[in-house]
């Protein structure tokens, strides 16, 4: 069975991505990235994009060296 529905790609304020369907409502503490499709676009997006799967706030605490 192939699905046909259409998603979105959404990130948290951690730079962490996901997939969401389109027809529902984004959850709290997501955003869209501007990126829909079908599922596979959205993960191939995903796939070219999130190249360090570390979250935000570790990161930049790395850089500082904390």
């Amino acid at each position: 069975m192939t699905d046909e529905r259409e998603y979105l790609v959404v990130l948290n304020d951690e730079e962490q991505y996901s997939i969401w369907r389109a027809d529902r409502p984004v959850p709290d503490g997501w955003h869209g990235d501007g990126t829909r499709g079908s599922r596979e676009e959205c993960l191939a997006h995903i796939e070219r994009v999130w190249t360090d799967m570390r979250p935000r706030s570790l990161r930049l605490r790395m850089e500082q060296g904390i």
